[in-house]
């Protein structure tokens, strides 16, 4: 047992700090079951060193503290769901508020200094050394989302003000973002070989894949509502979502600006949209078009 005397305070934050490290030794001890080679060494390394600083806190905190299985479910499923470089990078994004109360624990608990710094710098480099194929490819899902994002919503603006029909809009939305997504893939993979990429093809697939998938979202509304206006609206909305969603997984992944990123992106595909509609109003007042 630890001959420091500690107040009620700091023994609940000793606690914390233990219910902290055993529930990250499980996370990391279970990813690192499903996993081969490099990353499944990498993640049983930080599972022992978390192991290790439990035990440290449990000669303080004087119980053994079960880890919280709701947080370790979670963070499993996300990262199994969403990737390994995400889930580990947004649970430790979550530790941030608690990194302090671990600093404040060295005041009077001087040997946790070690801890402390394990806590700040081991683990990230190990983090550093983990890797995923998928991120090799966010470049091109990032081609697929954004030319989609852009050119569809402009296009349905436009379709809304020249057809004025739902069924009409989605059909004429549905050929133009198939053909688009079939070109967007095809000068991918152009492009890739150009640079002389072994995955070219896989880019490809990667840039058509989330060129499609977000064609089919935008143009849903327009398959389930009867008012086109109340339609745009919504493909608009879950444009916003989209883009919200996915800037937020890459600013976690890759340590990148969300807020910039996110705002760079919907105004451009809300400018681009809100500029097709205007000129789809002159094109159907010229032409005298009525559908």
């Amino acid at each position: 047992m630890a001959t420091q005397t500690l107040t009620n305070e700091q023994i609940e934050n000793v606690k914390f700090f233990q219910r902290n490290e055993i529930t990250e030794y499980h996370i990391y001890r279970r990813l690192a079951g499903k996993m081969n080679g490099k990353n499944s060494e990498v993640l049983s390394e930080i599972a022992n060193d978390e192991l290790k600083h439990y035990n440290f806190w449990e000669k303080y905190g004087g119980e053994q503290i079960k880890p919280n299985r709701w947080k370790v479910f979670f963070f499993y499923w996300i990262t199994r769901l969403f990737g390994l470089t995400f889930g580990i990078k947004l649970m430790e994004k979550g530790e941030v508020g608690a990194q302090e109360l671990y600093r404040e624990a060295t005041q009077y608990i001087p040997e946790a200094e070690s801890i402390v710094d394990e806590e700040d710098q081991h683990e990230q480099k190990l983090i550093g050394m983990l890797k995923e194929k998928k991120l090799d490819y966010v470049g091109s899902i990032v081609l697929g989302l954004n030319d989609a994002l852009v050119e569809l919503t402009g296009a349905l603006a436009g379709f809304t003000l020249a057809l004025q029909n739902t069924r009409l809009i989605a059909i004429a939305g549905l050929i133009t973002g198939i053909a688009a997504s079939f070109s967007m893939g095809a000068s991918e993979y152009l492009s890739q070989r150009s640079d002389d990429s072994s995955d070219a093809f896989t880019s490809a697939i990667y840039t058509g894949s989330a060129y499609l998938i977000t064609v089919f979202i935008l143009i849903l509304p327009f398959l389930l509502a009867d008012n086109y206006f109340i339609a745009l609206g919504f493909t608009l909305i879950f444009a916003l979502l989209i883009i919200m969603g996915f800037n937020y997984y890459i600013a976690i992944a890759k340590d990148l600006n969300f807020r910039k990123r996110f705002t760079e992106m919907a105004a451009l595909s809300l400018g681009v949209a809100a500029f097709t509609f205007v000129i789809s109003y002159f094109v159907r007042m010229f032409f005298g078009v009525e559908v």
